[in-house]
């Protein structure tokens, strides 16, 4: 048996009782390169013909035991070898009826004897390029239904997967109606309550306490959505320092504990006698475990009990909180830290949040360099969450004392420019300034507080951003022009705090960037900020 010399060389099989015609017929073909294998007989043919793959079969008609049309006769019976050519090298097919037989057989030509070498090469390399070529667009075939097969179900999938999203996020924006709702109703009746005259001031008190109670809340949802957003994106950088644990328990203890005293919740507090150490963002650390205690008390029961510990296992600080509440399913368990994911319910008997707190927690836990579970013998056995973060040497100790929250600073009165579109929120804002001793003006968009600052002539401008007819960037751009407006101090208000628009705001000449809503105590400190004395004409931001 010859070895192939091409790349892309086939197998020619050459069958003849007769070993000098066999060796003929080599000696011809040779000069294909293509591999020729040798059978003596039928038999010998067929056996050949199952181990390998062969392109092209030439065999002698006239053969003992099975002739050669027996021969093609079970060879074209194989599924296997359809492809597969057969010539009949004959003396006796001389008539139609001979080569009649041949084709019925399964024969695709016929070389009569003696053979002539240069035809005998050109037949037999006419149908082993035609093998190769059917071969080659057999496997091309069987890639492109792999293929299309493989896209059939990425595809599948990706349908599969924004029919789940789909599904999530209309799952979502339910949850996020009832939870926005939920604090709107309370502010509506208090602020209804509000409208009557006889209203003794004790409910006028109370009716007060529930809008600002509830403009929290609003505030916590929105807050937490954007913190989401984010982290998500890699827009949070963590400001880093040696935390005590201790610390971060009794601040996220504090935030929690209103919540957890509304519902009679029972809460232990186990900490080592050691002070530990992490490596941290101290108001992110609160908000990690804050979330944690806030989730145990919503799903225990009034009346039920939440445990926190603290313990060393070597180099890590391990934080649980445990709570006697529903518990959760072995198979919600590795959903739970999932965002959006409700798994307590669906959005019509869910008991609040809108399924990002325990998200928070993990994405929090991991930029800490640590990590953390869920545990629950299932619904009813409560739930234990274990936080793990990454200790500090034992002699690394904070540098300072946290600072103390800042007090609202006494300020003179001043001319203020209020411009916003919302009547509402321009409305109340000037009776908050007035009320705290400052002259006050509102304009509605950004033509008329051009307008209005031309005879008012203010020392402080407050702009909303997005206004008709002209927003708050084209107006600071516009006071900018005029001698007074070049003098004001320019604030921008607005729901917009991401860090591109408070770029975008020291750009157009603003003086600092304020987050609605806006708290007092912080407002009234960047209005002492931004017209002290000392204040020079440089940009900053704020909120």
């Amino acid at each position: 048996m010859a070895a192939p010399t091409r790349i892309d060389g086939v197998n020619i099989l050459l069958v003849d009782d007769q070993p000098a015609k066999l060796l003929t017929y080599e000696t011809i073909l040779d000069e294909l390169g293509e591999t020729l294998l040798k059978a003596s007989s039928a038999t010998e043919a067929l056996e050949c013909l199952l181990k390998n793959e062969i392109a092209v079969v030439l065999v002698d008609v006239c053969m003992p035991d099975l002739d050669g049309y027996e021969l093609a006769a079970m060879i074209r019976q194989h599924p296997r070898f359809h492809e597969t050519s057969i010539i009949f090298v004959s003396a006796v097919m001389h008539t139609d009826l001979d080569r009649l037989r041949g084709y019925e057989c399964g024969a695709v030509d016929y070389m009569p004897v003696p053979v002539v070498p240069a035809i005998l090469r050109a037949k037999v390399s006419v149908f082993a390029d035609l093998y190769r070529k059917t071969r080659a667009l057999a496997r091309l075939n069987a890639e492109l239904e792999r293929r299309v097969a493989d896209r059939t179900a990425a595809l599948e999938s990706s349908t599969a997967a924004l029919r789940d999203a789909d599904k999530r996020k209309d799952e979502f924006l339910a949850m996020l109606a009832h939870e926005l709702r939920n604090p709107l109703a309370p502010i509506r009746t208090a602020a209804q309550l509000l409208r009557l005259k006889e209203l003794p001031e004790a409910q006028r008190m109370r009716a007060r306490d529930v809008i600002e109670r509830q403009v929290e809340h609003l505030v916590y949802l929105i807050d937490d959505l954007l913190d989401v957003s984010r982290i998500t994106r890699g827009m949070i950088t963590l400001q880093r320092e040696p935390v005590l644990i201790g610390a971060i328990v009794a601040r996220a203890v504090e935030t929690a504990r209103p919540a957890l005293d509304s519902r009679r919740h029972e809460l232990s507090i186990e900490l080592p006698e050691e002070l530990l150490t992490v490596d941290g963002d101290k108001t992110r650390l609160v908000q990690l475990l804050g979330n944690l205690l806030h989730n145990a008390g919503k799903f225990t029961d009034p009346g039920g009990r939440v445990a926190l510990k603290v313990v060393r296992e070597g180099g890590v600080a391990a934080i649980s909180v445990r709570d006697s509440g529903i518990g959760i399913g072995a198979e919600l368990l590795p959903r739970v830290f999932d965002l959006f994911t409700q798994v307590h319910g669906t959005p019509h008997t869910h008991q609040g949040g809108l399924g990002i707190g325990l998200a928070l927690v993990r994405r929090l836990a991991e930029m800490h360099g640590g990590s953390v579970m869920a545990l629950s013998d299932g619904p009813g056995h409560g739930t234990e969450f274990v936080v793990r973060l990454p200790l500090l040497p034992s002699h690394t100790m904070p540098s300072a004392a946290p600072a103390r929250a800042p007090e609202a600073p006494a300020i003179d009165g001043r001319r203020i420019l209020i411009a916003d579109d919302n009547h509402d929120a321009a409305e109340t804002l000037a009776l908050q300034l007035s009320y705290a001793g400052h002259e006050v003006r509102v304009a509605h968009d950004g033509v008329e507080a051009i307008s209005v600052g031309e005879t008012f002539r203010p020392e402080v401008v407050l702009l909303d951003l997005g206004m008709p007819r002209l927003d708050g960037y084209a107006t600071a751009i516009e006071m900018r022009l005029r001698p007074w407006g070049r003098e004001a101090r320019l604030v921008a208000v607005t729901g917009w705090g991401q860090a591109h628009d408070r770029q975008q705001t020291a750009k157009a000449g603003f003086h600092a960037h304020l987050v609605k809503p806006v708290a007092d105590v912080e407002l009234l400190r960047v209005l002492a900020r931004v017209t002290s004395a000392d204040d020079d004409a440089g940009t900053g931001s704020a909120g």
